[in-house]
């Protein structure tokens, strides 16, 4: 099958550093080809996906810029109604209006939270919508969501840590929604060091500076911020650590960061907020808390916890592979009825996908 994804041009694709959207289409394009499909990516110019690439912008346009995004989004659209491909697969809502002129089956994957300004373009939309998880489908009952597609990785990049740093870690942006302050307040409550990984981007500057910072200059022996890490250090952060803080305070759509800690076995330690519940199971990856005080009462209790049960665990749901069929049984089902739509009978393609399903 001959599959186009359409990545983002605000960074690469995979990321060097943050990026979810960048990283979940590089493990999609990598499972995609694995299982012998041919796959083209849109993406920056220097970006190094598997499969094909195609660009407009050379490098990333950062901070993301609706400009930018448009000329990628109409580049890669207009390019190919002109092509040879069997599925489009679309990752920004950019991209929603130049969808009209494809002739083939169109999946658009939503990765943001609840966006009033773009509900109206994807209910017009001809795509079928994917739903990262089931909390995000929940928040936007006026949509129909083809399918609802956990985000997966490749298990290989990380590998199993044994907790044994003498420290807890949080490792995202540093935002009042993340609970950047509340990690730091449950860690200081355990008595536990808290090692930090992340960026302050220009939107929370306000927030870093009168809520974060001063909480890590008071209590400098236990919190320590890192700085942004790239893959590398982030997966030994993650293997070192007792266990992951993520005390979310709104709907995150995933949050890829929970998966990575439990491929290297490290417990998450999240609020009930946004997918949490659905990509945590209790006991076995995780632990799902209601305040700061329960969330440093479970850090302090680790110590039987099963880090290669959790591993395991999360190879099997997590997986880039599962990702990958996952979206390849939507695709068959998607050109199985355009073939119907079109009174043709199914490709060899087709019936070979089929069968692989069966």
């Amino acid at each position: 099958m001959k599959i186009a994804l359409v990545s983002t041009c605000a960074l690469t694709t995979p990321p060097k550093a943050y990026g979810g959207t960048e990283l979940v289409v590089a493990e999609l394009a990598h499972g995609l080809t694995e299982l012998g499909h041919d796959v083209v990516v849109y993406a920056t110019g220097d970006s190094k996906p598997y499969g094909r690439l195609r660009f407009l912008e050379p490098a990333p346009v950062w901070p993301p810029s609706a400009e930018a995004s448009t000329r990628h989004a109409q580049f890669a659209l207009e390019e190919l109604a002109r092509s040879e491909i069997d599925v489009v697969h679309v990752n920004d809502p950019t991209a929603l209006p130049f969808l009209d002129p494809l002739k083939v089956p169109v999946v658009v994957t939503m990765h943001h939270q609840r966006d009033d300004s773009v509900v109206d373009a994807y209910a017009r939309s001809p795509a079928a919508i994917v739903a990262i998880s089931k909390r995000q489908a929940e928040l936007h009952p006026e949509l129909s969501f083809a399918a609802v597609i956990h985000h997966g990785v490749d298990p290989a990049r990380y590998p199993e840590g044994d907790g044994r740093g003498g420290y807890a870690a949080y490792l995202g942006r540093f935002a009042a929604e993340k609970g950047t302050h509340l990690a730091i307040d449950a860690a200081v409550l355990a008595n536990v060091p808290l090692l930090l990984g992340g960026d302050v981007h220009a939107a929370a500057r306000r927030y870093f500076e009168c809520v974060v910072r001063p909480r890590l200059t008071r209590h400098q022996t236990l919190a320590r911020w890192l700085g942004e890490l790239t893959h590398e250090p982030k997966v030994e952060l993650l293997r070192g650590a007792s266990a992951l803080l993520t005390p979310i305070e709104w709907e995150e759509p995933f949050g890829l960061v929970m998966i990575e800690a439990m491929l290297v076995g490290t417990p998450v330690i999240a609020l009930p907020r946004g997918s949490v519940p659905e990509v945590i199971e209790e006991g076995i990856t995780g632990f799902v808390v209601r305040s700061v005080d329960e969330m440093a009462a479970r850090l302090r209790a680790l110590d039987r916890f099963d880090r290669a049960r959790c591993r395991a665990r999360a190879a099997e749901r997590f997986s880039y592979l599962r990702m990958a069929r996952d979206h390849l049984e939507l695709y068959a089902t998607l050109l199985a009825e355009n073939a119907r739509r079109s009174h043709l009978p199914s490709t060899s393609n087709q019936q070979e996908l089929h069968a692989e399903h069966a």
